[in-house]
């Protein structure tokens, strides 16, 4: 491994494994923070969605280069952290499902904190930031990436069980639990546990002579919608409007649909005696979904205002990289779907932003702060419009080698095909060039080739039509797999053949298609694949 590049950190970015000696005076090498939420689709206010209250995480967007077009790999947990924490595609760490260990399974891939750690920096990790469980090998792949033990809030356990107060008084495991905090067992949230652990270990940091990669992973939105009950007061039900589209598209192939079994399991959801498997929900209880959603993105929005706060008061804002994501995003009624587990835009694409100080944004004057923290019931607030703004598309594959390009380290080669045997490397383009602001000062909108760009994604059916298991299948009874291109023009899927045993798909078997014309057709409803006869798009744009 190479030793950090430390001679333009100040001054831009490095491309490749060269450092510079343009300063006299070598910098320390940059800390990181990376902030990872889960289900969390780009409904904030830097993203343009006016009803949501989220004046934290839009003040870093308004220090941060913001890209409006970041879409994950796979809109599952577990598939997609593996897939953009070691920069490899579902294909190619094999994981579909949450049962198998990369490592064992496809190959002994390098993550990104593994990276870091080897480099000489601690690396530490608090809340849900690989999915636990056989995916990261029930240790969040230690001792591999982490310096110190993973942190986990205590009071997980009672994420899922019955600690909802329903309107009969008694406690149930529902989908919708708003709740009094001082009522829940140990008088606490697991979210709040990790922002006062991450809090604690950034205190500690600042003393060390050594830099520091340090992973947050919040657990809301996810459901349950298990948060503090004054957040609802920010959404009133009638204000609450429903999906554009709230109907299941009458094109839409039948292996593309997710029947939302997890939220049918809450014991609010079964007393609806909803159909199986295409519903509906009836509208009011949509309105309370989707307001216990936008509630928990409020209630997550001031728990990134308490960590980037903290991160300033302790002087670290000025020497910390901050990006934030999410591992995919979450249906709340487009299509006539309640989660994730699809191919559309609104389940793989994804919040993505990058603080670097100095860069991004300028360096605070003596006592000002970037990151002060902003009650979201404040109603004097103000909304901040993001800083600079990339629209290209790209992948959540690219978080490796853009942070450890913005740190200073070499940036991991391409992977060759197949890549199996290669322990570093990455599939994901380097974002580098998107920091590079000198040719572009007056325009906050930073572009490529639009017609270069492609963000692929993929998900796995057992069968033909919505069953039981077609969320989330494993892998022995994965039939069939979706692979689709988002490019600016379109969302082109094809579902084929998929053999489990032998990790091979058949494009000359195609079950099904869907083909979105995104600029007449931003919400995809209208599949024009049998129009164009399926054959217009090359399959061997695939990866």
């Amino acid at each position: 491994m190479l030793p950090p590049c430390r001679g333009l950190l100040w001054l831009g970015l490095v491309l490749g494994s060269v450092c510079s000696s343009l300063e006299s005076a070598a910098p320390d090498p940059l800390n990181v923070l990376l902030i990872i939420v889960d289900d969390l689709r780009p409904s904030l206010g830097c993203y343009g969605d006016q009803l949501i209250r989220s004046p934290n995480i839009d003040q870093l967007a308004s220090h941060s280069l913001l890209f409006q077009n970041a879409f994950a790999q796979q809109a599952v947990c577990a598939p997609s952290r593996v897939s953009f924490l070691t920069g490899r595609r579902p294909d190619t760490t094999r994981l579909y499902d949450f049962n198998s260990y990369w490592r064992v399974h496809a190959g002994n891939f390098s993550t990104i904190p593994q990276y870091f750690k080897e480099n000489g920096y601690v690396t530490m990790s608090v809340g849900k930031v690989f999915h636990p469980g056989i995916s990261s090998n029930h240790s969040d792949d230690s001792p591999y990436s982490w310096s110190i033990p993973p942190y986990h809030p205590s009071s997980e356990k009672y994420e899922n069980t019955k600690t909802c107060r329903g309107p009969d008084g008694d406690l149930h495991a529902n989908l919708l639990c708003p709740v009094d905090v001082a009522d829940v067992p140990e008088g606490t949230l697991p979210d709040k546990q990790s922002t006062e652990e991450a809090i604690r270990l950034l205190e500690k940091m600042k003393t060390s002579t050594s830099p520091f990669f340090l992973a947050v992973g919040y657990h809301k939105p996810h459901i349950p919608f298990r948060y503090p009950k004054e957040f609802q007061k920010l959404y009133p039900l009638e204000n609450i409007t429903l999906a554009p589209d709230p109907q299941v598209p009458a094109g839409l192939p039948p292996v593309a649909y997710n029947p939302w079994m997890d939220i049918r399991q809450r014991e609010d959801v079964q007393a609806l005696n909803l159909s199986m498997p295409y519903g509906p929900i009836p509208v009011d209880f949509q309105r309370k979904i989707r307001q216990s959603y936008f509630a928990s993105v409020s209630y997550l929005d001031t728990q990134v205002g308490r960590l980037l706060s903290a991160l300033d008061d302790l002087q670290l804002a000025n020497s910390t990289i901050i990006a934030f994501t999410s591992d995919h995003g979450w249906a709340l009624g487009e299509h006539g779907e309640w989660a994730k587990y699809s191919n559309f835009d609104v389940t793989t694409r994804v919040p993505l932003m990058f603080y670097v100080p100095g860069r991004t944004a300028p360096f605070p004057d003596a006592g000002e702060k970037l990151f002060s923290y902003i009650d979201p019931f404040d109603p004097l607030s103000e909304v901040m419009e993001p800083g600079r703004q990339a629209l290209d598309l790209v992948e959540l594959l690219s978080l490796f080698p853009t942070l450890a390009g913005l740190a200073g380290l070499h940036v991991p080669p391409r992977c060759p095909s197949p890549s199996f045997h290669v322990e570093l490397c990455r599939e994901g383009q380097n974002l580098l060039k998107y920091f590079r602001f000198h040719d572009s000062e007056e325009d906050p909108y930073l572009h490529a080739n639009p017609r270069e760009l492609i963000a692929y994604s993929q998900y796995p059916r057992p069968a033909d039509s919505p069953q039981w298991n077609s969320d989330k299948p494993s892998l022995k009874d994965i039939k069939v797999m979706g692979y689709s291109i988002r490019t600016i023009d379109y969302r082109y899927t094809v579902w084929v053949t998929f053999n489990p045993d032998e990790f091979l798909a058949n494009f000359s078997d195609v079950h099904a298609g869907e083909l979105y014309l995104v600029d007449s057709d931003p919400l995809q409803d209208h599949n024009m694949y049998n129009d164009t006869q399926g054959g217009d798009l090359p399959l061997s744009l695939m990866p």
